[in-house]
C-alpha cells in the first residue's frame, strides 16, 4: 500500500524504540463505569479480581497471574459494571499471544456492549498453537460511551483499563530465533545472501515505523562494494524495507516497488558505511512469510584499474599523493569505515597518514556522479 514517502522518512528518522505496552491509556476520572470482576482459571493459578474503588488511567495488576496452554480453551469471566451511576458503554479484552507489545484485533478474545449492571460475560477462547511461550499480558478495558472495536491504546472519561499476567506454555519455543532486534541480528555472512523466514511469530515490533513485527539483518560491506540490492518481491504479505546505520540513522527505504506490487526492494549506495542493518516489516501489522535477497553491486573493472591516475608512494609511510585526479578523496579501512576524508583534493597534494594504522586501505575517489577506487598499503 503506497504511503506518503515524506510522512515515512520523518518517522523513520527519530529512530529505534523498543516495544513496549501503551501504558498512558484508559479513564481520566474515578466515577461510574469500571470493570466490576474479572475471573479466568488457568491450567495452573487463577485471575480473581475485584474493581472499585475506580482508578485513573491504566490499573495494572500484572502481579496476578496464570498459567495457559497452547491449544487450551478457557473462560474468561468478566462483569462491566459501575463504581457509581449507570450508563451506556462498551467493553473487550485482549491476550498479547505473539508477545508483540500490542494487543491486535486477532487477539480479542470477547467483546460485551449494554448498560450496567450486566450478567457476567463469558469470554470462551482458544489459545492459539502459535503462542509464544513465556510471560505476556492480558489487557480488560470498559469505556463508558465508546465503539466497538475498541482501541487498547485509548483514552476517555470513563471507564477503567486493568492488565494481567498470563503465563503461555506448549506454545512456540523462540529461545532459538535470532534477529529480533538490533543486538541480536541474522548476520549475514556474504553475498549474494538468500533467507526465507515468516516474522508472524518469535518477532516483535522493535522498528519505530508500523506495529507489525520485525527482523533485522546485518551486512558489513566490503570496500569494493559500490551498493547493495535488497529484494522481498514475492512475498506473502504487504512489506516495509529500511536500512539504517549501526546509530540507527536511515540509510534507505521502501515501501511498494515498482513491479513487485505492495512487497519492497530498494538500493543503497555502501560509500562510507561500516556495519549496516536491513529491517523487514509489514505496513501496517501485516506479517507472514517472505523471501529476502540481497546482491552486492561492485565497483566495474575499468574503475579497479586506473591508468590515468597513480597514487604513491605505495606503500606509503607518512604521506601519499595522487597525480592525473581532482576532487573528493577518501580513506578507507578493511572494516568499510572512512577514517581520513578530503572534500576538495587538488593534484599533486601531499595526503597526510601518519596517524593511521598500518594495514590494506582503499582509496575512494569521487567526481560528480564517478567514483572509483585504488588500492594503498600503509606501512611495511
Amino acid at each position: 500500500m503506497l504511503k506518503h514517502a515524506t510522512f515515512l522518512f520523518a518517522v523513520i528518522s527519530t529512530g529505534f524504540v523498543y516495544s513496549q505496552y501503551c501504558t498512558a491509556v484508559g479513564p481520566t476520572t474515578t466515577i461510574d463505569s469500571n470493570v466490576k470482576s474479572v475471573v479466568l482459571n488457568g491450567a495452573s493459578g487463577s485471575i480473581n479480581f475485584i474493581g472499585c474503588p475506580g482508578v485513573v488511567g491504566l490499573q495494572d495488576l500484572t502481579i496476578l497471574s496464570t498459567t495457559l496452554n497452547a491449544g487450551g480453551n478457557y473462560t474468561a469471566s468478566i462483569e462491566f459494571g459501575t463504581c457509581g451511576n449507570n450508563y451506556n458503554g462498551v467493553g473487550e479484552a485482549w491476550i498479547d499471544y505473539d508477545q508483540s507489545g500490542t494487543f491486535d484485533a486477532s487477539e480479542s478474545i470477547g467483546t460485551w456492549q449494554g448498560i450496567p449492571p450486566a450478567p457476567v460475560q463469558a469470554f470462551n477462547f482458544t489459545v492459539p498453537f502459535g503462542a509464544q511461550n513465556g510471560a505476556t499480558r492480558m489487557r480488560v478495558m470498559q469505556y463508558e460511551g465508546g465503539t466497538l472495536p475498541l482501541n487498547p491504546c485509548a483514552t476517555f472519561s470513563w471507564g477503567s483499563v486493568t492488565d494481567f499476567t498470563i503465563v503461555i506454555t506448549n506454545g512456540v519455543d523462540c529461545s532459538g530465533y535470532v534477529g529480533d532486534d538490533l543486538s541480536d541480528p541474522i548476520v549475514v555472512s556474504a553475498l549474494p545472501y538468500i533467507d526465507t523466514n515468516d516474522n508472524s511469530y518469535c518477532y516483535g515490533n522493535q522498528n519505530l515505523v508500523y506495529n507489525s513485527p520485525d527482523v533485522y539483518y546485518q551486512v558489513n560491506p566490503s570496500p569494493m562494494m559500490q551498493s547493495i540490492s535488497v529484494s522481498l518481491c514475492g512475498s506473502g504479505f504487504d512489506t516495509f524495507l529500511s536500512v539504517v546505520d549501526a546509530n540507527g540513522n536511515v540509510i534507505a527505504y521502501n515501501d511498494d516497488a515498482p513491479g513487485c506490487g505492495t512487497t519492497s526492494a530498494l538500493t543503497f549506495n555502501t560509500a562510507g558505511y561500516g556495519i549496516v542493518y536491513v529491517i523487514v516489516e509489514g505496513w501496517g501489522i501485516s506479517s507472514g512469510d517472505y523471501t529476502i535477497e540481497m546482491n552486492a553491486n561492485y565497483l566495474s573493472t575499468e574503475e579497479l584499474n586506473l591508468d590515468a591516475i597513480s597514487i604513491y608512494p605505495n606503500p606509503a609511510m607518512d604521506h601519499f599523493v595522487i597525480d592525473g585526479y581532482e576532487g573528493i578523496v577518501e580513506v578507507i579501512d578493511n572494516a568499510g569505515r572512512v577514517v581520513l576524508s578530503l572534500d576538495d583534493y587538488t593534484e599533486g597534494q601531499h595526503i597526510d597518514v601518519s596517524g593511521l594504522n598500518d594495514g590494506l586501505y582503499v582509496i575512494q575517489l569521487t567526481t560528480g556522479q564517478q567514483q572509483r577506487s585504488k588500492k594503498l598499503l600503509i606501512g611495511l
